[in-house]
């Protein structure tokens, strides 16, 4: 088996015992982003499984969005990443 060179780990765990993998990621061609997928890259950029510029250059975002993700899912967790909820966890 081929294993392909990456920068970084494979593979990390979270603080639940479950492992987060790259395989676990979201395709870099994904436009309709839902809240298990924008959940996905926050705890692999929270987690070290990847960079923050790694993040933004694979999937397209922008500063202000990734830090907004991360924002929302610091401090009310998964739910606030949810389209619906942003008038309830987003404040200005």
């Amino acid at each position: 088996m081929f294993l392909k060179k990456v920068d970084g780990p494979r593979a990390v765990k979270l603080p639940d015992g479950s492992m987060l993998t790259r395989a676990d990621l979201p395709p870099e061609n994904t436009r309709r982003w839902v809240a298990s997928r924008k959940s996905a890259v926050v705890k692999a950029v929270q987690y070290g499984l990847i960079s923050e510029l790694q993040a933004k250059d694979r999937y397209g975002l922008s500063d202000e969005e990734l830090a907004e993700w991360i924002t929302a899912a610091t401090q009310h967790g998964d739910d606030a990443l949810k389209v619906t909820r942003v008038q309830k966890y987003r404040q200005p």
